[in-house]
Order: structure tokens, then C-alpha cells, then sequence
């Protein structure tokens, strides 16, 4: 799935500022901030496209529309 790929590099590129911002770095500690808000939308993405692939099997029921 295209979006849980994205959201795994989304994280990976977040971790070296993370161990700055840990060390102290304000800078760093915004970055991470503006990059976890990225990762958050990228999640619910995540989230949407599981929940259009359960309505899609046979038998299922149709899935709940996605909020956001």
C-alpha cells in the first residue's frame, strides 16, 4: 500500500531530528512538530484506504463513510 510506504518514510526522515531535538535543539524540536502534524494526515490516509478495502470484500458490509 502506496500510503503506509509513505507514511514509514515520513517517519524514518523525522528521526534525526528527533535525537536533535532530544539533545536540546529548538530548532530540531520544531521540525519534528511540523513533520509529526505531516505523519498525523498521512495516518488517517492509512486509516481511509484499510477502510475501503474492508467494504470491498466479498460478503462484506459497506464501510462507514471516512471522516476527517
Amino acid at each position: 500500500m502506496q500510503e503506509f510506504d509513505n507514511l514509514k518514510r515520513m517517519v524514518d526522515e523525522a528521526a534525526e531530528d528527533v535525537a536533535k531535538a532530544e539533545g536540546g535543539n529548538k530548532a530540531a524540536g520544531t521540525r519534528v512538530r511540523k513533520k509529526m502534524q505531516e505523519i498525523k494526515a498521512a495516518a488517517q490516509e492509512v486509516r481511509k484506504k484499510v477502510l475501503e478495502g474492508r467494504g470491498s470484500e466479498p460478503g462484506a458490509p459497506p464501510a462507514p463513510p471516512a471522516t476527517v
